[in-house]
């Protein structure tokens, strides 16, 4: 007899509470307080911001994040899920490596581009801000990756498929569905020559249901 996957259950909705504008603030200046405010900056995409970074930037380049990989590992109950039904997108979670893009931002840029920024990323504090050493055909580069906080109310262990296959067909919220979400994000990824074979067998799954 066949068993139904296991669905994790998010927490509660009380847990979740966005930021306000003051920490915010201290996050970001927190994150450039080693900045000298004349040189670019880089950042690090590994999800959406591949194919809707929402911002200028001056290069970008294939990169590789060593120490992490990408993983469905991030409730969502507003972007992509409700607080009834709530989504999954992507986050960095330790170990293994990670394929993405590196963005350089022009530095007369980066106090602008930092704070819609994090309005974006950082509007729960789901995400550690950490520089890290990513590895680019033209040498390696200190960029700015957003990293799962583990203990945060927001996380999940990726699920196993059945489970996670479940969450994504069902999901949809205000940006549109989770499914939507993971298949724009695995098709950036191959437009830019990256190949994430665990995602790409997901997105089969999906698109076979």
């Amino acid at each position: 007899m066949s068993t139904l996957p296991h669905i994790p259950t998010a927490p509660p909705v009380s847990t979740f509470s966005r930021w306000p504008e003051e920490r915010l603030k201290a996050s970001r200046e927190e994150a450039l307080q080693h900045w000298c405010g004349t040189q670019d900056v880089w950042v690090f995409g590994y999800g959406s911001l591949i194919w809707k970074p929402e911002f200028d930037f001056v290069e970008s380049r294939p990169a590789m994040l060593p120490g992490h990989h990408r993983a469905l590992c991030l409730w969502s109950r507003i972007n992509r899920g409700t607080p009834e039904l709530p989504g999954l997108v992507f986050g960095l979670e330790t170990g293994g490596e990670c394929h993405g893009m590196a963005f350089r931002l022009h530095a007369d840029q980066v106090g602008q581009t930092f704070e819609t920024l994090w309005r974006r990323e950082m509007a729960t504090g789901a995400y550690h801000p950490r520089w890290s050493d990513c590895h680019t055909p033209n040498g390696s580069v200190k960029a700015l990756a957003f990293i799962i906080d583990q203990q945060g109310p927001a996380y999940v262990s990726e699920p196993h498929e059945e489970a996670l296959v479940d969450i994504v067909l069902r999901a949809s919220g205000i940006f549109g569905s989770c499914l939507e979400y993971v298949t724009q994000t695995a098709d950036a990824l191959e437009a830019v020559g990256i190949h994430d074979a665990r995602l790409k067998a997901l997105v089969t799954r999906l698109k076979g249901k």
